[in-house]
């Protein structure tokens, strides 16, 4: 994609973007400025959680392959330079291997105006679900969640989820596209041994239990089952495939280089899942990536005896008795992060129809602060300004990018301590680092560098990072 093209569709997506969200609807979450995964699978939960449903878990066939181009551009509330613009960025074509392809259907692959054209596409979706309720108590029952092009409709009543099905088909053929049918089944919350679905990487599921572990109605009433969400199979899966190629990649590296390089991968991973149930798979992922280190030192130490072995490469300490930790060229101690020593923190979803561009700074300036998508370092940044820019003043808001910055850069022999850093926007940081002459005073927060993969999406949903510096999707 040329370099001039890429900037030009980010100023078209920032006048289009304020406009759509005025009214794209509430439970469309992907692809969004301070909406995410995690809002998704909090509404979710909040739709089942008091009872069990049916649920038609669908996933659309080549989305951004296949949109009508007509269909979206005659959707476009827009002045005709930015529909011109558009359009001739559609029509555009692509080049695959030396052969010219014309473009007749479809958006930008890899554009940076792309996700917010599909969700265009898509808007609509969550009003013809509903239309097929014709009393407030039936849309009551009836809910819609979409993320880009996977979405979950829930309802009670099995016979109302395959009328949902057959209208969904109906409206999508209106703009080219239909339902992937090796990845949209009906299935329920509870009942039956296939219950459950999975979703974003998360597996939802009821589970029949005693009065002792129910979940209650809000007067106190037993409900006989449990909702839990976890990591997928698929998912933990991925996360020890991963770990896995990690350690057999770096069988004659020193201990340090390894841990340097698992640790921000188990650290994106938990992140990604810390909102849900996952202390348990947690743990197994603990003693999973231990079997593989284990095997990993007697690898490079065969002929010594498991207790030398024990000996060079963990370090007990009174909490734990197996710590994997290794020292740097600079003698400095690096210790392997571990999946159990992750806190599980509670989600909260989204307000309704919130966006950024509400004008709403106080709310999405404490959001930001306790989002799960932010890094640590950044999180306790925002916090110690007040979720404020050091520089220009101005309070961080979803979409916003930043810079972790050393307030004395290290070229001038500035540390590498909270005390000597600062967040400022990422265009105040150029400023900045002009001003005082620092050119590589940028930090890469390694929390963020790793994240749970969206399956067949050109763009990466959540914890995206933007190196260099932090930012959210």
């Amino acid at each position: 994609m040329s370099l001039l093209i890429t900037p030009l569709q980010g100023l078209v997506k920032q006048s289009l973007e304020p406009e759509w969200e005025a009214y794209m609807e509430a439970n469309s979450y992907g692809f969004r400025p301070g909406r995410g995964c995690h809002d998704a699978i909090e509404a979710i939960f909040n739709n089942i959680r008091f009872k069990p449903k049916w649920v038609l878990d669908a996933d659309i066939a080549k989305c951004f392959d296949k949109i009508d181009q007509s269909a979206l551009l005659k959707k476009l509330n827009s002045t005709s330079p930015i529909r011109r613009q558009i359009r001739t960025w559609l029509k555009a074509g692509v080049m695959d291997q030396g052969t010219w392809q014309n473009t007749e259907a479809g958006t930008l692959q890899g554009g940076v105006i792309s996700p917010l054209l599909a969700n265009i596409a898509l808007h609509g979706l969550e009003e013809t679900v509903m239309e097929l309720a014709r009393t407030n108590k039936e849309k009551s029952k009836l809910t819609i969640v979409r993320y880009a092009d996977d979405f979950v409709v829930m309802h009670d009543d099995r016979s109302m989820i395959e009328r949902v099905k057959r209208a969904i088909d109906k409206w999508l053929k209106g703009i080219g596209l239909e339902l992937k049918a090796e990845k949209t089944r009906i299935s329920h919350t509870l009942a039956g041994e296939d219950s459950g679905f999975d979703f974003l990487g998360f597996n939802i599921r009821q589970y029949a239990v005693g009065k002792h572990r129910s979940g209650k109605l809000t007067n106190g009433t037993f409900l006989g089952f449990k909702t839990l969400i976890k990591p997928s199979d698929k998912s933990i899966r991925k996360h020890k495939e991963r770990l896995s190629q990690i350690v057999r990649s770096h069988k004659s590296t020193p201990q340090s280089a390894l841990i340097a390089k698992l640790n921000p991968v188990i650290r994106g991973w938990c992140n990604y899942f810390k909102t849900v149930v996952s202390k348990e798979t947690y743990k197994d992922m603990d003693n999973y990536l231990w079997r593989l280190l284990w095997q990993w030192a007697k690898r490079r130490h065969p002929n010594k005896s498991d207790k030398w072995i024990a000996n060079k490469y963990w370090t007990p300490t009174k909490e734990v008795k197996w710590n994997f930790i290794g020292k740097t060229k600079q003698k400095e101690e690096i210790e392997l992060t571990q999946h159990a020593k992750t806190e599980i923190i509670r989600h909260v979803k989204v307000m309704g129809t919130a966006s950024p561009f509400d004008g709403n700074l106080v709310y999405w300036s404490k959001r930001l602060r306790k989002s799960p998508d932010v890094s640590t370092r950044v999180i306790n940044l925002l916090k110690r300004q007040d979720g404020k820019c050091e520089l220009c003043g101005l309070t961080f808001r979803d979409g916003n990018k930043w810079e972790v910055d050393h307030i004395i850069p290290l070229t001038r022999k500035g540390k590498d301590w909270y005390s000597n850093l600062q967040l400022l926007h990422d265009y105040c940081h150029d400023y900045k680092s002009a001003r005082d002459g620092s050119k590589g005073g940028r930090i890469h927060d390694k929390d963020d560098d790793t994240e749970e993969p969206d399956e067949v999406k050109v763009s990466r949903p959540v914890l995206k990072t933007s190196w260099p510096g932090d930012g959210l999707a």
